[in-house]
């Protein structure tokens, strides 16, 4: 990938059993060389088994591993924090869990620990005990985690927080920027403990890194430590920072194709048809003779061939395409051959975009409208589950197959959480989706997030059902909060009597103005789609004055129209 390597890392470690018999410290460092350094970062992790447990050093020994293992196998779409939460909060159950066997749970399976992961320009900090880390900068030792400790008297203490001590786990996170020079110090309490951190400081300054691990461990023994010692240190050499002019070498490694047309053949493949073409891209249908199959390829536009950011996007389809493992999200498969331009292959499903689908069957059934939207909501499902949104949400990027499937496709506005992390020395091409489609946030420029794709969502159903805009229209008009502010929602059943009020309360929360009032994932908001929700089913049976004041006076009021027509034409 274009934003591959760079960073780079000096690395030492030393632990020692000191003046004990057993070594219940525990710490691990892992360094990918591939594009897991990019993706996932370097991890530095250190554990202190807590001395009172009888299991404290298969704890700790646990965290180390457990983490450096499971970390990587997280899908690399990934954001760090999801992903190093979705660790912990495994390995705490399953200390938790082994602890039970013991008459008290702080007697089983805890431990201290402490993570370091370095990402892009940014480290990572995960902490829960009373081991530590530090950043020495500029000849300045700073603290960045904080003890869960509460001291007793006589120098004692006991942990307020450790991996295996409770079901619910609380793990303290922080970010910290990362700049060249820097060191990282992780420590259990056995050196802190007895070292100041002018001390601490004056040996890493001083000393090569290796020497200095250990000058640490030797210091803290000699200053009367009667605990397990063990430290790590990281320095950063270089970060993955290049100048803009190295990342636009890399992006363009790839010409763009020239202008294709039906009968040429690109690698191999035989162009069919031209199926769409926009001012930013081409979409055509191409036969691999080879395989005796159909694919549709997507080309870039040659209006942005000198555009890094429209190029870093236009690739980065192809890399989210492939870690969507769904069978409602359109399949992007690896070329036969090695590509000699810029393009990407998916399966070719023959149908009709849902935006088709929908001028052919003009305000659908409610059960022929779930058809099409549960299949499509399931596929965003997906997508979320990889901490990917997919932000253009509309009935053109829903394809509904000849043979009833239905795939969500298009991914060349998604946002992706562990994309999003890495720093790239260029301004990144920022796509909105469809105006009449995006939810406020998209428009506004807040933070992505799942429930702006069930918003889009929601207007398709609303524009399924009636025919019409949600907002009477009025959505894509709105550029500011005051804008949007006063939009007022009109219900479906103005528009279609037949819509039940229930699915419309439905659509009302699902496209509430703000996030917050929505519903917390796509998923609830479909089943209340299909299964109409009991707090909404009590509005069929209120008044039609409370249910829809308006059109009660509309109808009260063209009855007495009436009457009066009437009575002057006696």
């Amino acid at each position: 990938m274009h934003f591959d390597g760079g960073l780079k890392l000096s690395i030492a470690q030393h632990s020692s059993a000191g003046q004990k018999s057993v070594n219940e410290d525990s710490l691990g460092i892992r360094v990918p060389d591939d594009e897991q350094l990019t993706t996932k970062g370097a991890v530095a992790v250190i554990a202190d088994g807590v001395s009172a447990a009888e299991a404290g050093k298969e704890a700790a020994e646990t965290c180390v591993t457990g983490f450096l293992s499971d970390y990587f196998s997280t899908p690399d779409s990934w954001s760090v924090k999801r992903s190093a939460q979705q660790v912990l909060n495994a390995l705490n159950r399953w200390l938790y869990g082994q602890g039970q066997h013991y008459l008290q749970a702080e007697k089983g399976y805890v431990s201290t620990l402490s993570i370091a992961i370095f990402k892009s320009q940014t480290a990572h900090i995960f902490h829960v005990g009373d081991s530590r880390i530090y950043r020495l900068r500029d000849g300045f030792l700073e603290q960045l985690t904080r003890d869960h400790a509460m001291p007793i008297g006589r120098g004692q203490s006991y942990l307020t927080r450790a991996m295996g001590l409770d079901i619910n786990l609380d793990v303290d996170y922080r970010a910290a920027d990362v700049a060249v020079g820097d060191v990282f110090l992780l420590s259990t309490d056995g050196i802190h403990d007895v070292l100041s951190s002018a001390q601490m400081q004056a040996i890493i300054s001083d000393n090569e890194l290796d020497h200095a691990a250990q000058c640490l461990l030797d210091e803290a023994l000699a200053a009367g430590s009667d605990d397990n010692v063990s430290c790590q240190l990281l320095r950063v050499d270089a970060l993955p920072l290049e100048d803009a002019g190295d990342v636009y070498r890399k992006l363009t490694a790839l010409p763009f194709p020239s202008p294709l047309s039906v009968g040429m053949v690109l690698d191999g493949l035989v162009i069919e048809s031209e199926i769409h073409a926009s001012p930013r891209s081409q979409l055509y249908q191409v036969y691999d003779a080879s395989a005796d199959r159909h694919y549709v390829m997507k080309t870039p536009s040659q209006n942005f061939n000198d555009d890094p950011a429209y190029i870093e996007r236009f690739i980065l389809e192809s890399w989210i395409g492939r870690r969507i493992n769904s069978e409602y999200v359109i399949d992007v498969v690896e070329p036969p051959k090695a590509p000699s331009c810029l393009y990407y292959l998916s399966d070719y499903c023959s149908g009709l975009t849902l935006g088709q689908w929908m001028l052919k069957n003009p305000k659908p059934a409610t059960q022929a409208m779930l058809e099409v939207i549960l299949p499509a909501a399931k596929g965003l499902q997906a997508m979320h589950r990889r901490d990917t949104f997919h932000q253009d949400v509309k009935p053109d990027n829903i394809l509904v197959g000849d043979d009833g499937g239905v795939k969500i496709i298009d991914f060349g506005s998604c946002y992706v959480a562990g994309l999003a992390e890495i720093a790239v020395p260029i301004e990144r091409d920022k796509v909105l989706g469809t105006a009449q489609y995006s939810a406020p946030e998209h428009v506004l420029g807040r933070r992505p997030s799942a429930k702006a794709d069930q918003f889009s969502l929601a207007v398709i159903v609303f524009e399924m059902l009636t025919g019409q805009q949600p907002y009477q229209g009025r959505l894509q008009n709105c550029t500011t909060t005051a804008a949007f502010s006063r939009l007022e929602y009109v219900s479906a059943c103005h528009y279609n009597p037949h819509v039940p009020l229930w699915l419309d309360a439905a659509l009302s929360r699902a496209l509430s103005i703000s996030p917050e009032l929505r519903y917390n994932d796509v998923s609830e908001f479909v089943y209340d789609l299909e299964h109409p929700n009991p707090e909404y089913m009590k509005n069929e049976f209120q008044p039609l004055l409370t249910r829809n004041p308006v059109r009660t006076w509309q109808g009260i009021s063209l009855f007495l129209f009436v009457c009066l027509l009437w009575s002057l034409m006696r």
